[in-house]
């Protein structure tokens, strides 16, 4: 086997997508040779990401797998321009109406994505969902061989970090994921407003990720600041162990996101017996399982105040989830993960 090397839009610490990239990678090299390759590349994984310019010449490789979740013209074209099976692994592309009002930019390359999905119908062997979610977009698309395997994570890679204390109020509740407007944090920052001000619950809210986008940043930092909340804190991003003390303090770890197409966060809160709340929405129910409360797909900052407070509060309901958590984490066998993920590779191979 002379490689399967892997393609991504662009790589950043911390992302999804480049995570998932990374773990099949060192999955791949078992079998052989395995590189992931970039368009743009973030400095702090300059050492794990090659340029895409860089890819080995024609023919030098066995397979491409690529990673689709945002437009990119010259990935497309280079695409385009390969002659060996193309694997295409679909994480979900973000609806860019979510974007037209903070990024009009940004918004057209989502748009442009779901268009080069349609163009590498023709050119692409197999397609790997994520989750059932996205096979039913794709199969939307006219795509026809396409299989569902989850990502290949370690759901229990954080709890074995070593947590770092981290500065925070006890007791809180836990979101973990880029501040981005389809992921609607702004719906927990009211929620707080009103578990504190209405319920009487004494949790804090903590918002650890990146602030991708710094237009909608600056409106959330405001909203804090107007509604006088000192119980919501913007983190921002930070270091693995950090990480990895947010989570194993949180007493909920908690998401509004109106478009997943899998949602590796609440995994990982799973794996810290952690419980979960979160909107039924896109892919969420099909990760969470009954793993957590599901709230309707309509659920607004009124009833997340109340569930919020509810499991803060109720010792014997933060069990009962915790305990749901915990099972329902354990069914993401990362062994059958890799398994999968082998056999439609042979499949094409």
């Amino acid at each position: 086997m002379t490689g399967i090397h892997q393609v991504i839009a662009a790589a950043s610490a911390g992302d999804a997508v480049t995570n998932s990239a990374l773990e099949v990678r060192d999955l791949l090299r078992r079998a052989g040779p395995s590189e992931v390759y970039a368009r743009h590349i973030a400095r702090e994984v300059v050492h794990e990401v090659r340029r895409l310019e860089d890819f080995p010449t024609r023919g030098s490789g066995d397979m491409i797998v690529y990673h689709a979740s945002i437009g990119e013209p010259l990935v497309h074209a280079f695409l385009l321009s390969r002659r060996e099976p193309l694997v295409l692994v679909y994480h979900n592309v973000t609806p860019a109406r979510y974007f037209e009002r903070w990024d009009p930019k940004f918004a057209e390359l989502l748009d442009l994505g779901r268009s080069e999905l349609l163009d590498l119908r023709h050119r692409v062997s197999v397609a790997i969902a994520v989750s059932s979610f996205n096979a039913a977009e794709l199969i939307a698309m006219g795509y026809e061989n396409v299989h569902v395997v989850p990502p290949v994570i370690d759901p229990y890679r954080l709890t074995r970090v070593p947590p770092a204390p981290v500065p925070v109020a006890e007791p809180y509740v836990l979101y973990v994921g880029q501040i981005l407007p389809h992921k609607r944090p702004d719906v927990l920052v009211k929620a707080m407003h009103i578990a504190s001000t209405y319920l009487g619950s004494d949790a804090s809210l903590y918002l650890v990720g990146l602030l991708r986008l710094s237009s909608y940043a600056d409106v959330l930092v405001e909203m804090v600041r107007e509604l006088n909340l000192p119980n919501v804190h913007i983190v921002g991003t930070v270091p693995t162990p950090e990480l990895a003390g947010y989570f194993a303090g949180a007493r909920a770890v908690v998401t509004a996101s109106e478009h997943e197409g899998f949602c590796v966060p609440i995994v990982e809160g799973m794996a810290f017996g952690t419980p979960i709340i979160a909107k039924a929405c896109g892919a969420i129910p099909e990760t969470l399982g009954d793993g957590g409360l599901l709230l309707p797909p309509d659920a607004g900052p009124a009833l997340f105040a109340e569930v919020i407070a509810s499991v803060v509060a109720d010792d014997t309901l933060h069990a009962q989830l915790a305990a749901r958590a915990a099972r329902r984490v354990s069914e993401f066998d990362s062994v059958r993960m890799q398994a999968s993920l082998f056999s439609v590779l042979l499949e094409v191979a």
